[in-house]
């Protein structure tokens, strides 16, 4: 089997995923000012990665066949759609979103991190894998924990936001946490989701993964490892100069409420 003939055969139809990715930008362009393209690109991006993490190959590889498929889907879901989708929301006025109060910030922090450790449990990381049902709970909890860990930070309302150089702590400190646990994946001897090494292989694809692609169970957990060590340090650094890029324009009094 081709590279091509595989990822032909993997698009996976999410009726579901996709119907909420068209969605989306349709009523964000009834709900915004029309001339908020910015942000109209970053909610149109949002739902183009929703789609990609729940209807693309990298859902049907996720689903038991690769864990660094199963890890890129995770990092979509908590560090690339939540902050797009309230960069889309930026701007709004105190009190014309749904929250009132900002979010705890030690409770976001450990929201986010948890949600790079929890669902790493063995236990849990096979369930998600093999089940259907377990599967959709763990989508719709990443994106929510997703959402609330970057919600201090990016939150639409900016009087709600935590100040500049707490929201850089708050960032590197969740990007030593992510960086720690992708090298301790990257690095175990033994396999932190199981199911991964044996894959159910209905869809007769495993021959290339494993032949053509190289992707051992052991290269293959390396490989996630490493998505978690780097892409996602590499989305911390780009939040953390962004928040440094905030702190010299409220210093300079260069800040104005868009």
């Amino acid at each position: 089997m081709t590279t091509f003939e595989l990822f032909a055969l993997t698009w996976k139809w999410d009726p579901v995923a996709l119907g909420l990715a068209a969605a989306a930008p349709i009523a964000y362009a009834f709900a915004r000012r029309p001339h908020a393209w910015p942000r109209a690109l970053c909610c149109a991006a949002a739902a183009l990665k929703f789609a990609l993490a729940l209807a693309s190959p990298i859902a049907t590889l996720a689903d038991g066949y690769l864990f660094g498929a199963h890890m890129l889907q995770h990092l979509l879901l908590v560090l690339v759609i939540p902050p797009l989708a309230l960069l889309a929301l930026g701007g709004a006025a105190s009190g014309s979103v749904p929250s009132r109060r900002r979010v705890p910030t030690l409770v976001a922090w450990a929201m986010g991190v948890g949600a790079m450790w929890l669902w790493h449990a063995p236990a849990l990381c096979d369930a998600a894998a093999t089940s259907q049902l377990v599967h959709r709970v763990q989508e719709g909890s990443l994106l929510a924990m997703g959402t609330v860990f970057w919600w201090p930070a990016l939150a639409p309302d900016p009087a709600r936001r935590i100040a500049p150089l707490a929201g850089v702590v708050y960032l590197f400190g969740a990007c030593v946490a992510c960086t720690i646990l992708g090298i301790a994946v990257s690095l175990s001897p033994v396999q932190v989701c199981p199911v991964y090494a044996h894959p159910a292989d209905a869809l007769g694809i495993l021959p290339t993964l494993r032949g053509d692609w190289g992707l051992t169970p052991e290269r293959d957990q390396q490989l996630g490892g490493l998505l978690m060590w780097v892409p996602a340090c590499l989305v911390y650094l780009v939040a953390i100069l962004a928040t440094l890029r905030r702190f010299y324009r409220v210093g300079t009094g260069a800040e104005v409420s868009r």
